[in-house]
């Protein structure tokens, strides 16, 4: 059994270069060529790489319907993202910071908001809390994709 393995993803064969999801699509496959797996992760990794591969041909299959181009490419775009950070531990760049930014305003922004217009009496001021929730959640965000860009899993 080989100490490393190197996907084998298929090209992107659509005409539609201006679909920004194609173009993410394209620069993930590109990143997932060139990437050296580790030897304990090589069955997961041809696992994940046969799913990548049909996702990709079933956006090959579709033809010229650009609206259900751009569909199918933003959802294989999501899952894929998902199944690499999943199974391989792989993302691509600023994804905790784009996860972060989303959970901070939820986690941090709101109950802060609430605390702060309960605080000044004024409920009015609860928007407030929202841009303290996505600095945090950029903040921590950004520091886990440092620490994955360190560990050597952004592509």
């Amino acid at each position: 059994m080989p100490s490393t393995y190197t996907m084998n993803i298929c090209e992107l064969k659509s005409t539609f270069s201006d679909i920004q999801y194609l173009q993410k699509l394209s620069e993930l496959i590109n990143s997932l060529n060139k990437k050296v797996i580790p030897s304990e992760k090589i069955l997961v990794a041809q696992a994940v790489e046969v799913n990548i591969n049909s996702a990709i041909e079933v956006i090959n299959s579709i033809g010229d319907d650009e609206k259900r181009i751009k569909r199918i490419a933003q959802e294989s775009y999501s899952s894929i993202t998902a199944i690499l950070e999943k199974e391989l531990g792989l993302v691509v760049k600023d994804y905790y910071r784009n996860l972060w930014m989303s959970l901070g305003i939820a986690t941090f922004g709101m109950p802060l908001g609430v605390i702060f217009g309960l605080s000044m009496g004024n409920m009015g001021l609860i928007g407030i809390g929202l841009p303290l929730g996505i600095a945090i959640g950029v903040a921590v965000g950004s520091g886990l994709d440092k620490k994955a860009l360190e560990e050597g899993r952004q592509l």
